[in-house]
């Protein structure tokens, strides 16, 4: 039986009337994945700001928007939507301070542990807003395909998930994560959390280790984990962020298994980072060749237009469902705190001999 893969979806719909999108924040995710999206897409900015005035100046210049001199400034945009690019800790302070019933975006993760995702949950409802925290992973091209394939019946059941990374990440890059005592699973396998949640819901229970590495200071560059569902479910994580030993066995991947077909997903992205390579999404079923799918675009910057989208859309009830609402993110944050929780727990002895 062939597969139709051109019929995949790939992209989530636009609104029909775009708001204007006020960014609070300016590092490196905004002007590498940010606003390249919504200049792609042809979503309006109304600005940016950041506690570092002469950032946000830097930024707006370069992409031909406003740089507020204020965050009240920021906030006080009529009929804005608020796209919170800042670190998790700092969203408790921004939250308070916007209005009442608003549309805002958090970047990931959603606070530094599930008790900050909490107090997160509980003042948007307390506020009524329309949050949603940017777990962009699932709104990448190949992962809406592979959605769309698993709702067509393409695979099946699904009942065997790996995600795999061996690979070498600059985390020279990346200075604000030394000293923090959380790294891997909290802000990078976060994303596989929560696209292993939205293939198969939430699992019962993790088995985990997070570790670092020789090479670095950080607390964890290492994780392997291993996760509880139906009996006949497995699902995997084997991450390694310091196979530094050339690019020939470096990998980055999804597999994705069910009892009538299976995917496979490569993360572009991560491989000679930040350079990256193409992604790459290949399907089959039973009895069938592998088939590539072309992809109509990237991890990044192509899956921030969908968390955006959505967003938009769901405020104006263009969309029933916000997908990565605060209310599913936090059964994520959730998820990552039982993995450190089950990473700080000893193993089952191995007996010595009689």
């Amino acid at each position: 039986m062939s597969i139709d893969v051109g019929a995949l979806r790939q992209n989530w719909p636009l609104p029909g009337n775009p708001r204007p999108i006020v960014i609070i924040g300016a590092g490196g995710i905004v002007t590498d994945a940010h606003l390249p999206a919504y200049r792609l897409a042809s979503l309006p900015v109304a600005g940016v700001f950041d506690l570092d005035a002469d950032r946000a100046r830097s930024v707006a210049e370069a992409w031909g928007t406003r740089a507020f001199a204020s965050l009240d400034e920021a906030i006080a945009t009529p009929d804005g939507v608020y796209d919170l690019a800042l670190p998790p800790a700092a969203h408790l302070d921004v939250l308070p301070k916007l209005p009442d019933g608003a549309a805002v975006l958090l970047q990931k993760p959603m606070g530094r542990d599930l008790a900050e995702a909490t107090a997160i949950l509980k003042l948007c409802r307390a506020k009524s807003l329309k949050a949603a925290v940017n777990f962009q992973l699932r709104f990448s091209p190949m992962l809406l395909a592979v959605a769309d394939a698993l709702q067509r019946g393409w695979l099946g059941r699904l009942i065997d998930v790996e995600v795999h990374l061996n690979l070498v990440t600059p985390w020279h890059l990346f200075p604000f994560l030394n000293g923090m005592p959380r790294v891997e699973i909290a802000v990078h396998s976060i994303h596989y959390l929560d696209t292993l949640r939205a293939l198969l819901g939430n699992p019962t229970g993790v088995h985990a280790r997070t570790l670092g590495h020789p090479s670095t200071t950080l607390a964890q560059t290492r994780t392997s984990a291993l996760f509880d569902f139906a009996p006949d479910q497995r699902a995997t994580f084997s991450i390694n962020h310091n196979h530094d030993f050339g690019r020939r066995f470096q990998d980055a991947s999804f597999r994705i298994e069910g009892t009538e077909g299976a995917a496979m997903v490569k993360l572009g992205p991560l491989l000679n980072y930040p350079e990256g390579e193409p992604d790459e999404l290949w399907i089959t079923r039973r009895d069938d060749d592998w088939t590539q799918v072309p992809l109509q675009g990237r991890w990044f910057p192509h899956a921030f237009i969908g968390t955006m989208s959505n967003l938009q859309r769901y405020a104006a009830g263009e969309d029933a469902v916000l997908v990565t609402s605060v209310e599913d993110a936090w059964h994520t944050m959730a998820l990552a705190e039982a993995a450190f929780e089950s990473a700080a727990l000893p193993a089952t002895p191995v007996r010595s001999a009689p």
